[in-house]
């Protein structure tokens, strides 16, 4: 499976930190609540079985030193799942064992030495070879912890609730091992109304992975500054066309809510995005398709403003091409849209989850382009439950009174309670 990151739909995430690991010049970033991976001491089980297995077989049927040599698989075995320590442990077992077999058998003393000679150097090249695997897993902890870190000053967590949404976002990096890719995606309140980007980089790397940071560096900064969504994107285009190559553009959708019911879009050579409305799923086609960001000068052609309405219960799914063109063994596409219409509820984060797993489904587990999804619903009245004669949150002292609450929000003296 992909890794997957989590930003919505159970949003959690942990700030990694310095810990130190199992070696005297190695420090790895550990997760809170996690612990280094540490080379195991206690006696390594299935290796043990197996050099069991043999002493049994030898005792059954063996003649001289014919089955004590299989005694070796036994830390070849501990070396690919054990320490160096665990290694040495089995080995000295099946030395041990290897001697008694020998010694019961009658077996000449230079074969029975040859035998145990070889026994020895086969621990220790085992042992050795424990060593070297575990200082590559540090590094490659180390390596995938400070590529989280990356993705987190990045990627930015998204809250459960921004301004008027409930809001619910999930990641998957097609390279397992980096954590990042070249999809992108913000949503940022600003004093012109909430706004939002989802974008996929072409290409992959580092080189995808810069340019992604470009993007929303740029978004960040002209969704505060511009009081109109298409200056925001007239700021984005301009700064990629002097730092992208002629082959390099972005496909985005930039949205903005500036007032009550009025949705903003303008959709640069993206997927379109899925409105759910009365349980109804609709493709939000752009009107005036525009060319993908960073390619404006080559066709001439200038984005346009979408304007939608977007009522109480209405909800916005935004995507990448990694979702829709996930493909099973049948080389058949995720259908998204019957997804969503499966899936829909009234949380965003359960919808997403269940929509996340059944695309894993799908393509049998591991997603092989990078995907992100993110879902945006107004609630309804229905979803606000009013704390009546409750005026000052600190009257409220019996606990017990407020039940399967997990969010409250005072708006202008208006207890809301979401869960």
């Amino acid at each position: 499976m992909s890794q997957r990151r989590d930003h919505g739909g159970d949003h959690r995430q942990t700030w990694p930190f310095m810990g130190r690991a199992a070696g005297p010049a190695l420090s790895v970033l550990v997760r809170p609540g996690e612990q280094p991976v540490a080379a195991t001491t206690v006696l390594p089980v299935l290796p043990v079985l197996i050099v069991s297995a043999v002493v049994a077989i030898d005792l059954v049927f063996g003649t001289g030193l014919t089955w004590v040599p299989l005694l070796a698989a036994g830390p070849a075995l501990a070396a690919t799942t054990n320490g160096p320590r665990g290694v040495l442990r089995v080995g000295l077992l099946a030395t041990a064992l290897g001697t008694a077999l020998g010694l019961r058998d009658r077996a000449p003393g230079h074969e029975l030495a040859v035998v145990l000679a070889a026994l020895v150097a086969v621990t220790l090249a085992s042992a050795l070879a424990s060593a070297l695997r575990r200082r590559r897993e540090l590094v490659l902890a180390a390596v995938r912890s400070v590529a989280e870190a990356a993705q987190h000053a990045l990627l930015q967590p998204v809250p459960a609730a921004v301004g008027p949404f409930q809001v619910a976002v999930r990641y998957s990096a097609a390279a397992a091992e980096a954590r990042i890719g070249g999809d992108l995606y913000a949503l940022v309140p600003t004093p012109h109304g909430v706004r939002l980007i989802v974008g996929d980089v072409r290409g992959k790397g580092l080189p995808a992975v810069e340019t992604a940071a470009l993007v929303l560096g740029i978004f960040r900064e002209a969704a505060y500054d511009e009081p109109d969504l298409l200056a925001v994107v007239d700021r984005i285009e301009r700064s990629l066309a002097r730092n992208l190559g002629q082959d390099d553009f972005v496909t985005a959708v930039v949205a903005g809510y500036p007032e009550p019911g009025r949705l903003e879009v303008v959709n640069c050579g993206h997927a379109p995005p899925l409105l759910v409305r009365d349980c109804e799923v609709i493709a939000v086609e752009p009107a005036h398709p525009a060319p993908p960001l960073g390619l404006r000068a080559l066709s001439g052609e200038s984005p346009r403003l979408q304007v939608l309405s977007f009522s109480d219960g209405d909800q916005l799914l935004l995507y990448t091409d990694g979702v829709t063109e996930a493909r099973d063994h049948g080389r058949e596409f995720y259908p998204l849209a019957e997804g969503l219409a499966r899936h829909v509820s009234h949380e965003p984060a359960r919808t997403l989850t269940a929509l996340h797993d059944d695309l894993l489904a799908h393509v049998g587990g591991r997603l092989h382009d990078d995907a992100a999804l993110l879902l945006l619903r107004k609630p309804t009245s229905a979803d606000v439950t009013d704390v009546t004669d409750v005026t000052d949150v600190a009257d409220v002292t019996d606990v017990a009174d407020v039940t399967d609450v997990t969010d409250v929000t005072d708006v202008a003296g208006v207890v809301v309670a979401e869960g």
